[in-house]
C-alpha cells in the first residue's frame, strides 16, 4: 500500500497535468525517469517542450513549495531533461523551458476539489555545470 504522502504527490502531479492540459498544454511524459532524477511532468506548449516540477505543501512551517527547487533541485531536473532529450531524439534546436507548477496548503483543498494552483513559466534556467 501506498503511504499516503506518495499518494499525495501522485494527485498533486495529476492535478497539476489537468491545470496546464486546460490551459492549452499536451502532455508528452509522466514521471519521466533517468539516472539523475525524476521530472513530474514532460509537455509541450506549441513546439517549446517544458520540463514541469511539481511542488506541494500540505503547510508552509518548512517553507513554501518554490524555496524546494533549490539549485541542486534544478541541476537534477536539468540533467534529466538532457537525457530525456538525447532518448527521444529532440535537437539543439528544439526550445526547452523549465516550469514549476505550486500547489499551496494542498491536503486541504484536495478534500473540497478546488486546489490552490501557481504555474510559473521559466521558473528557472538550465543548470548545465
Amino acid at each position: 500500500m501506498r503511504a499516503d504522502h506518495l499518494k499525495l504527490g501522485a494527485n498533486a502531479e495529476s492535478t497539476a497535468a489537468r491545470y496546464l492540459v486546460q490551459q492549452g498544454l499536451k502532455l508528452r511524459a509522466c514521471n519521466y525517469r533517468s539516472r539523475w532524477g525524476e521530472i513530474d511532468l514532460v509537455m509541450n506548449d506549441g513546439d517549446t517542450v517544458v520540463f514541469v516540477e511539481v511542488r506541494y505543501r500540505s503547510r508552509n512551517d518548512f517553507g513554501s513549495a518554490a524555496e524546494t527547487i533549490d539549485y541542486y533541485k534544478q541541476r537534477r531536473i536539468t540533467r534529466t531533461a538532457q537525457c530525456y532529450s538525447q532518448e527521444h531524439g529532440l535537437h539543439d534546436e528544439v526550445s526547452m523551458r523549465f516550469d514549476a507548477v505550486l500547489i499551496e496548503n494542498y491536503a486541504q483543498h484536495m478534500a473540497h476539489n478546488n486546489a490552490k494552483i501557481r504555474w510559473l513559466k521559466d521558473a528557472f534556467d538550465a543548470c548545465l555545470d
